[in-house]
């Protein structure tokens, strides 16, 4: 029983520990690596010949893809832990519920429902059209709910490509759509406040801790409430970094924030030899 509240509490202490020391260490290198050098350079090739707008929608396709491509073959393997993992996880949990707790979770999860998160799209569309009144505002109003919809139809190609078994108490699964929601919408949310503000590193990074939190906790309340099976959850929460990761750069091209690297991305050191 223990055992239940001590996980309860490290999907919300292994975010907070975990998520400032990548963002850190970790973040700068990615952003310094030969990957990103390509990946601007290719931004740039898509820019000049599709334009701003072409190159974030050619972006958005292709990312969407890449996602489905990844996560299949995924939810595949994952498929295959069901009768060992997920049916033992689901016994521990379901013989071990205490009423009081699992209505706490019960409420808890409904915040990746698609019912609250459409009046939240809907409330941050408008703010951040209004917000951004002096520039570009009609982006957010098309942002906002495109990623509802990405999130939406792109996790039913991947539920109906899978096809894999859900829980006996519920209808979800593979990937969790709770735990993809909540970071689509409030990752979104935060990106658009990053363009909106100019907020400082530490704030950055303490909101990008807040949504893992969130998301980790979302989870937790989504198997605990007995509404995904474990390695739906774990599928779900790879979908959700992906798709974001598509969705946070389809914005930052059509805003035109994607600069081409200084150096080629070919381009390698030559050391240069010192005389005396």
């Amino acid at each position: 029983m223990v055992l239940i509240y001590v996980l309860g509490a490290l999907s919300v202490l292994v975010p907070m520990l975990l998520v400032p020391v990548l963002a850190t260490r970790w973040v700068p290198a990615v952003r310094a690596s030969r990957l990103a050098d390509r990946l601007r350079l290719a931004v740039a090739g898509l820019t000049e010949a599709f334009g701003r707008l072409g190159a974030a929608l050619v972006v958005l396709l292709a990312g969407c893809a890449a996602v489905v491509a990844i996560c299949w073959p995924l939810g595949e393997l994952l498929s295959k832990l069901e009768p060992s993992l997920d049916h033992s996880v689901f016994d521990y949990v379901h013989a071990r519920r205490v009423e009081m707790w699992a209505d706490i979770n019960s409420f808890i999860t409904a915040i990746g429902d698609r019912y609250p998160l459409k009046w939240v799209t809907v409330v941050a569309a408008i703010g951040f059209a209004i917000a951004w009144r002096r520039r570009r505002w009609w982006i957010p109003l098309v942002v906002m709910p495109l990623q509802f919809v990405v999130e939406q139809y792109t996790q039913q190609i991947l539920a109906l490509t899978v096809n894999r078994g859900h829980p006996p108490t519920d209808l979800g699964t593979y990937p969790s759509g709770g735990c993809a929601r909540v970071m689509l919408t409030f990752g979104t949310i935060a990106v658009l406040a990053g363009l909106t503000w100019n907020i400082p590193r530490r704030g950055r990074i303490a909101i990008a801790t807040a949504l893992t939190v969130l998301v980790s906790v979302e989870g937790y309340t989504r198997i605990y409430a007995e509404r995904h099976w474990f390695t739906d959850v774990i599928g779900g929460w790879i979908f959700a970094t992906l798709l974001l990761g598509v969705m946070v750069l389809t914005l930052l091209v059509a805003e035109n924030r994607v600069r081409p690297p200084v150096r080629s991305a070919d381009e390698t050191p030559v050391a240069v030899a010192s005389t005396t």
